[in-house]
């Protein structure tokens, strides 16, 4: 692809194992041994993305509320990064394959989140890797460029949402 820039983000690998941790947990505890939850997990990626776009709420044209305080914005964005770790690892996609690619960044964040939502309702139809690869590196791109979190912090908050989840396991969620 033309001007294509790929790079592989830090610490992705011990993200995918604390992911895989908590997916077998939610798994063995929620007796769902052999369940096929892909789409399931698709459709939480799409509300997870459709809460992020809400606390931003780049696309109310019509209101004057700013967006939410950038902690809420970075909690709700990593809720995201959750479920496309969680679905690379159910298509063996691995970290060294998940990359970023700069050229799926869009320059408007509306115009972003409508084509994420493109992208991650197409997963499967022609290409499953490089799709979701895509659907990420756009994801990570409405982070880092659209909404000015580094990569420390994605994966700081990642990690303390991780812990959050295996809280939430061991009180009932």
């Amino acid at each position: 692809m033309k001007g294509e820039q790929k790079r592989v983000k830090p610490q992705l690998t011990i993200m995918f194992e604390h992911q895989k941790a908590l997916d077998d947990r939610i798994i063995k505890k929620h007796q769902l041994e052999g369940r096929d939850l892909i789409e399931n997990k698709l459709v939480a990626l799409l509300v997870e993305i459709g809460e992020l776009a809400n606390t931003t709420r780049c696309f109310k044209h019509w209101s004057l509320k700013p967006a939410a305080p950038k902690e809420e914005i970075l909690e709700e964005f990593v809720d995201g990064i959750h479920f496309f770790i969680s679905l690379a690892i159910d298509f063996g996609i691995t970290p060294g394959h998940f990359v970023v690619q700069e050229e799926y960044i869009e320059s408007d964040l509306t115009a972003s989140f409508y084509k994420l939502y493109e992208y991650i309702t197409n997963i499967g139809l022609i290409d499953l890797e490089s799709e979701l690869i895509a659907a990420f590196s756009l994801f990570i791109g409405i982070g880092e460029k659209h909404l000015g979190f580094t990569w420390e912090e994605i994966v700081k908050a990642y990690f303390e949402k991780n812990e959050v989840n295996h809280h939430r396991q061991d009180n009932g969620y």
